[in-house]
């Protein structure tokens, strides 16, 4: 079984995806958060209900929610859900 999402995994997987993933994180602030204008974001925190972003949205530092369409189990099935996230812009750019 995977560990539940903490704040000490929140901060690990933040880390992760503004170090690793910051291409991924700005298409969540545009695609999901509806701030097509962002041309930065940072993840500031992950839960079961959704993450908490930060994006650079024309000069201004504005915080987005983005909630999942599910309550997130464990830390796992985070990864999962981030993943296929990012599937539905790039399907829907390729129609």
């Amino acid at each position: 079984m995977s560990e539940p999402i903490t704040a000490a995994v929140s901060d690990r997987i933040c880390k992760h995806m503004n170090d690793d993933h910051a291409d991924a994180v700005l298409m969540y602030a545009k695609f999901y958060g509806q701030a097509a204008s962002a041309t930065a974001a940072k993840m500031a925190a992950i839960d079961a209900e959704g993450m908490d972003l930060i994006a650079d949205v024309e000069g201004a530092q504005t915080p987005l929610r983005i909630p999942f369409d599910h309550t997130l189990e464990s830390a796992k099935e985070a990864h999962h859900v981030l993943v296929e996230m990012l599937k539905q812009p790039r399907e829907m750019s390729q129609s």
